[in-house]
């Protein structure tokens, strides 16, 4: 139980950058690159004006054409996916100004359709686009202008548009499309999951056991992404792939967006469901410590471990929105009756794990206020264009079974491995 202050500190940094990320009330904001590149004007133009060879380099897009240029229309293809496996569609409204003679040229663009995202998420998104003259170069201005709650969505459009203008840069230096984005290479996980565990470090004492415990909560990150990707699999996601957040943990990222309701609900319970599977299995291997089939030294480090297991577990099936708790219990329930019915039971379990491992009333009861705080959090989702597929009566039988499964393995863990830490 020494490590409880620390995971208790640890909650708390990471409910708070949570806050920040997801529903900081940013407001408008303006995101905007310039970039000088060795291309005159004109070339540069041509690689970025609507319809022009802005598919030949972009990350993105693959096709643009305006089949009615007097309209200001440009219609694009993406290389992502929608939710039936086609490329997306999008139509942008186009405001072009050029000055050949003095090298100057401008598009401002706005989204006017969408073949996957409903209307309401473009509603403040604008774009400009600027090409002037720069010694011996050009100078190329991007500015993006949108309103935004949390800091996650602002950052990945500054990293979206930095690669993109990066991505033109390589193109007009040597002619070549850039490859996949740095961010999706195996290698910048692997170092990014290395850095979370040397952050997580302090937080459980510069020692070497302090060094074995954030090791161990990495790897139970690593497991439940790998429980979200092992579901987007199945439901025929090409790609999947995850980005590790230090201090944060993991985000598995799924190949296209979501069909159904029952989906949702899966991949978000596949999470902490791959890692109860893992439950049984560690209980089985600390007993065979006591009939002499391990040795005695791994005894504590399993139990370490499945504590670590079952407490990330658990804490991730709390009823809040960004949560798979959450996620789970909004598929499961349409009505607000029921959904605040299967959170409180969900929080109610949860809550009674830590009076039963000996969590002080006073800290469960802040801890109740906090979580209680975050789920009045506003959030601002995605939404699709046209709705999910609703859950059958069985698939909503089967996630809520598997729900209630996975709280109540995970909570089994955690009290096993307390009570015999302890004894």
């Amino acid at each position: 139980m020494q490590t409880m202050a620390p995971a208790l500190l640890l909650l708390a940094i990471n409910i708070g950058l949570l806050w920040l990320l997801m529903a900081a009330p940013l407001g408008r904001r303006t995101i905007s690159l310039t970039r000088t590149m060795r291309a005159s004007p004109l070339d540069l133009w041509n690689a970025i004006r609507p319809a022009g060879g802005i598919a030949d380099w972009h990350p993105s897009i693959t096709a643009e054409r305006m089949p009615n240029p007097s309209a200001d229309r440009l219609q694009q293809s993406l290389r992502q996916p929608d939710r039936h496996r086609q490329p997306i569609k999008r139509t942008l409204a186009v405001d072009i100004e050029e000055k050949p003679e003095g090298g100057v040229y401008r598009v401002d663009s706005r989204v006017v359709a969408d073949s996957s995202l409903d209307m309401a998420f473009w509603k403040e998104f604008r774009d400009r686009r600027t090409v002037t003259p720069a010694g011996q170069g050009a100078r190329l201005t991007v500015a993006q202008t949108d309103h935004y709650r949390g800091m996650a969505f602002y950052l990945y459009r500054y990293l979206t548009l930095y690669r993109e203008i990066g991505a033109l840069e390589r193109f007009l230096d040597s002619g070549q499309r850039a490859s996949t984005g740095w961010l999706e290479h195996p290698a910048v996980t692997v170092l990014l999951a290395v850095a979370s565990t040397l952050m997580l470090w302090p937080f459980f004492g510069l020692t070497r056991n302090g060094l074995m415990i954030s090791t161990m909560l990495t790897v139970v990150i690593i497991l439940h992404e790998l429980g979200h990707m092992t579901a987007y699999r199945a439901f025929g996601h090409r790609s999947t792939r995850m980005v590790f957040v230090p201090l944060l943990g993991g985000i598995a990222i799924g190949g296209r967006p979501y069909n159904s309701h029952f989906e949702v609900a899966t991949c978000a319970l596949m999470g902490p469901g791959i890692s109860a599977f893992l439950v049984p299995i560690l209980i089985a291997a600390e007993q065979s410590v006591g009939v002499h089939l391990l040795p005695p030294a791994v005894d504590g480090h399993l139990l370490v471990f499945l504590l670590i297991l079952g407490a990330f577990n658990l804490l991730n099936l709390l009823p809040m929105y960004r949560f798979d708790g959450g996620q789970v219990l909004r598929q499961i329930f349409p009505s607000r009756g029921a959904l605040a019915a299967g959170s409180f039971g969900i929080t109610a379990v949860i809550l009674w794990t830590g009076w039963r491992i000996g969590v002080p009333t006073t800290a469960l009861l802040a801890a109740l206020s906090v979580f209680t705080l975050m789920s009045l959090m506003a959030a601002v989702g995605i939404k699709p264009r046209h709705k999910l597929v609703e859950m059958t009566n069985p698939e909503r039988l089967m996630a809520g079974f598997g729900l209630y499964a996975a709280v109540s393995i995970h909570a089994y863990a955690v009290i096993y491995a307390c009570d015999h830490l302890i004894r």
